[in-house]
């Protein structure tokens, strides 16, 4: 991955003993950075696209609609990279 990407935005709106709510936004182009998940979490989309998921296997694209929730357990590591002409935006949800 381009090291000349611009990173992905965080903004953490809530933390509890329990969770740890963050937004994330993702101007285009616009990507994590190569990190590994330390606690099980669940993604709401705000925006409907696509985006990539670079993991140690490849480049994966993963189709998401606004408001249709995912979860992973802890342990995941990828980038992800915001390939959309428009900012991509969702809510992670940590689960502590």
């Amino acid at each position: 991955m381009s090291d000349n990407r611009p990173w992905a935005v965080p903004t953490k709106q809530l933390e509890t003993d329990r969770v740890v709510v963050t937004e994330w936004r993702f101007a285009p182009g616009a990507h994590t950075g190569w990190h590994r998940h330390g606690m099980d979490y669940v993604v709401v989309p705000v925006t409907t696209g696509e985006l990539s998921i670079e993991t140690a296997n490849g480049v994966a694209k993963a189709p998401l609609a606004a408001g249709v929730s995912y979860a992973r357990d802890a342990g995941v590591e990828h980038d992800v990279i915001n390939d959309n002409p428009f900012e991509f935006v969702f809510v992670e949800i940590e689960l502590k």
